[in-house]
């Protein structure tokens, strides 16, 4: 049990049969009255982002998140399939419970399931990925000095806004978090 006086960042809990990651927490002293915690939580579940205060006394089971390492090996347009390399069981995930979290990820890159209670709720991608360009347009001699940008489209088909210098068939390496451009490879 984790009282909400302990709440930390990236803590998981459960509330009201739900499964909470805190994003923000707040202790605020008020000068008149009891001490509250404001928080800011996300249903890993859902994804969804609610707003709750609570008294820093207040008790709620820890949350326990297995992440387990699977290597994701094809999509067949309905289902992405999964398979656990230690036991080759294999899993198929359809679309929305994916959701963006493969647009950078190829067939055959290991990828981390998360699961609670046996039930899986989301897909964790490397946190940076080497992929080619397949597509975009050329840049022009002396264009470096603006630290511009233009759209390029990688191999997985995720678009990538790069430097004006990256050419089609440069390797680059992309932060999968925010989509970002980190360099060339």
């Amino acid at each position: 049990m984790v009282s909400a006086g302990d709440f930390r960042n990236g803590l998981t809990v459960e509330i009201d049969n739900q499964v909470y990651q805190i994003i923000e927490f707040q202790h605020v002293k008020p000068g008149k009255g009891a001490a509250f915690v404001r928080t800011k939580l996300r249903n890993i579940k859902n994804g969804g982002v609610v707003e709750k205060t609570f008294r820093p006394t207040e008790k709620y089971p820890q949350a326990h998140i297995e992440r387990s390492d699977m290597q994701y090996l094809y999509s067949d347009g309905e289902l992405y399939h999964f398979m656990n390399v230690d036991t080759y069981d294999q899993i198929a995930m359809n679309k929305e419970a994916i959701g963006d979290s493969l647009e950078f990820v190829k067939e055959n890159e290991m990828v981390k399931m998360l699961s609670h209670g046996g039930q899986v709720f989301a897909i964790e991608p490397p946190l940076f990925v080497e992929l080619v360009i397949t597509d975009t347009e050329p840049g022009f001699k002396g264009d470096t000095a603006t630290g511009a940008t233009k759209p390029a489209v990688v191999e997985t088909g995720a678009t990538v806004y790069v430097p004006l210098f990256v050419e089609q068939g440069d390797k680059i390496s992309i932060d999968t978090r925010t989509g970002e451009y980190m360099k060339r490879v």
